[in-house]
C-alpha cells in the first residue's frame, strides 16, 4: 500500500510513476484525495459531537440533584446520539471505499526503471557462453522420457494437463536440486522455514496479490472452520506475513528466510509451442528467499539476493543473463525486479529461472510490519524483498538439455553429484515401465 502522505504531497508524481507501469491512476488518486478529506472532516465533526455528548451527560446528575427538568437535555442527548450513529455509519462506508482504492494501487516503480513493458527490459550482465553440441541435441521432453525421468502421461492421468510426475532418477535429480539450493542458503545464514501450503486471505492481501488478483490462485471452498483458504502460489506469500502486525527491534533486522514449497498457479500448461513438458505448469517446486530489512539497507539486500540467485545458476554451469525489468513488467507489488534468465537450447532463447524483487515498504504497510528505530524510538515500516532461489521447473529441463551426451545420457553437474551418487544418468537406470 502506498503512503497517503506521498499521495497528498505530490499526487501528480504518483500518477506519473504509476503511468510508467502502464497504470492510469488519475481517477483513483483524485477519488482517494476526496475521500481522505471527507474522512478527516467527518472524524473531526464526530469527535466534536462526542465531546459535546460527554459534556452534556455530565450535567444530568447535577440537574437531577437540583430538581430541574431533565427532559430537554435527554432530548438533546438523543439527537446527539442519532447524529453520531449516522456519522459513524457514513464514516465506515467512506473508510471502506478509501481502503479498497488504496489497496488497489500498484507499488511505485523505482525512478531509474525504464517505463513500459517487456520491450524495454534491459540485460545488465551475461555469464558464460551459449552451449554448443557436435551432435544433434534432443529437447528436454524427449530426454526426460527416454531416460525415465518424467512420466508425462501418468501425470496427466492423475491431474490433467499441466501436471507431470518425477520418477526414479528424475525424482532424485529434482530432490538434489532442492538440496543444493537449501544447503547453499543455510551456509549463507538463512533460516529454513516450512510454511503451510494453504493460506488465509490476509496473506494474499499483505503480499499485494489481493484483492485485485484474487482469481489467479486456487481457492479451497471446504474449510471446516469457515475460513476460506487458497493454495500458495509462492512461498513469498507466506513468508512476507510472518511478521504481520508485529513490531521488530532494530537488532532483529535483517531477517533472512528461505522456504521450500510446491507452488500452485492458475495458468495454462503451455503458452507457446516451444514451452512443452514442464516449463509451464499448475504445480512446481521452488525454494524462495525473503528478507526483512531497514529501509537504508534495502538496496544492499537487493544486490545480495541477486548475487545469490546468480551464484546458484553459476554453480550449475549455465550460461545466463541478468535482466533489469522495465516498470510495467514488474509485478504490481514490486518497486524493482531483476530476472535471471538461462538459455534452454530447444527453446532458442532465454527463460526466467529466478526473479528477485524489492517491494520497499509496500507490503509492510499492507501487513502493518514495523521495527523500532533505536535512535529515535519511533516505529518505521520495514522493507521486504524476495527472490527465487531457485524454481526447478525450468532448471531441470536446462540441466538435461545442456548436459546431454551423444549417446542420450546426461552428465550430472558437479554440485549435484554428491546428492545423486552418480556422474552420469543413463537409460539402464530406468526403474519403471
Amino acid at each position: 500500500m502506498l503512503d497517503i502522505r506521498l499521495i497528498k504531497e505530490n499526487p501528480d508524481e504518483v500518477k506519473r510513476l504509476l503511468a510508467a507501469k502502464e497504470y492510469d491512476a488519475s481517477n483513483e488518486i483524485d477519488e482517494i484525495l476526496k475521500l481522505d478529506v471527507a474522512r478527516r472532516e467527518l472524524i473531526a465533526k464526530t469527535e466534536s459531537l462526542k465531546a459535546e455528548q460527554n459534556k452534556v451527560s455530565k450535567q444530568i446528575p447535577m440537574m437531577k440533584k437540583n430538581g430541574e427538568d431533565t427532559a430537554p437535555i435527554f432530548a438533546q442527548m438523543k439527537e446527539l446520539s442519532e447524529t453520531i450513529k449516522a456519522n459513524d455509519a457514513e464514516l465506515k462506508e467512506i473508510e471502506e471505499k478509501y481502503r479498497t482504492l488504496m489497496l488497489s494501487l500498484p507499488n511505485l516503480p523505482d525512478p531509474d526503471l525504464k517505463p513500459g513493458g517487456k520491450e524495454n527490459n534491459e540485460p545488465v550482465k551475461y555469464f558464460g557462453d551459449p552451449h554448443s553440441f557436435d551432435f544433434e541435441p534432443k529437447n528436454h521432453v524427449d530426454l526426460c522420457t527416454d531416460l525415465g525421468l518424467i512420466d508425462y502421461p501418468r501425470g496427466t492421468k492423475l491431474s490433467g494437463s499441466g501436471f507431470w510426475i518425477y520418477r526414479g532418477m528424475g525424482a532424485r535429480l529434482e530432490w538434489a536440486l532442492l538440496n543444493y539450493f537449501i544447503d547453499t542458503h543455510l551456509a549463507d545464514g538463512y533460516e529454513l522455514v516450512l510454511v503451510p501450503h494453504m493460506l488465509g486471505y490476509e496473506c494474499g492481501l499483505t503480499a499485494g496479490q489481493f484483492p485485485k488478483f484474487a482469481n489467479d490462485v486456487y481457492w479451497l471452498d471446504t474449510a471446516e472452520d469457515n475460513q476460506r483458504r487458497f493454495m500458495l502460489p509462492t512461498a513469498e506469500t507466506a513468508l512476507v506475513s510472518l511478521h504481520r502486525d508485529e513490531i521488530l527491534t532494530e537488532a532483529d533486522l535483517p531477517r533472512k528466510y528461505i522456504s521450500y514449497t510446491p507452488c500452485f498457479r492458475r495458468e495454462a500448461g503451455s503458452y507457446r509451442a516451444d514451452e512443452r513438458g514442464m516449463v509451464r505448469g499448475h504445480q512446481f517446486n521452488k525454494v524462495e528467499m525473503v528478507q526483512y530489512t531497514r529501509p537504508d539497507n534495502s538496496d544492499e539486500a537487493f544486490e545480495e539476493l541477486v548475487g545469490k540467485a546468480e551464484a546458484l545458476v553459476k554453480g550449475l554451469g549455465f550460461h545466463f543473463r541478468t535482466v533489469k525489468l522495465a516498470a510495467a513488467d514488474c509485478s504490481a507489488s514490486m518497486a524493482r525486479t531483476y530476472d535471471i534468465e538461462i538459455h534452454i537450447p530447444s527453446m532458442n532463447g532465454y527463460k526466467e529461472v529466478s526473479s528477485v524483487s524489492n517491494a520497499r515498504d509496500y507490503q509492510a504497510r499492507r501487513g502493518n510490519m514495523r521495527y523500532r528505530n533505536e535512535a529515535t524510538g519511533k516505529t518505521e515500516f520495514v522493507h521486504t524483498l524476495n527472490g527465487s532461489g531457485l524454481a526447478t521447473s525450468r532448471i531441470l529441463p536446462a540441466v538435461v538439455e545442456q548436459n546431454q551426451l551423444a549417446d542420450g545420457s546426461v552428465k550430472v553437474p558437479e554440485v549435484l553429484q554428491k546428492y545423486l551418487g552418480v556422474e552420469v544418468i543413463t537409460k539402464d537406470m530406468i526403474k519403471q515401465k
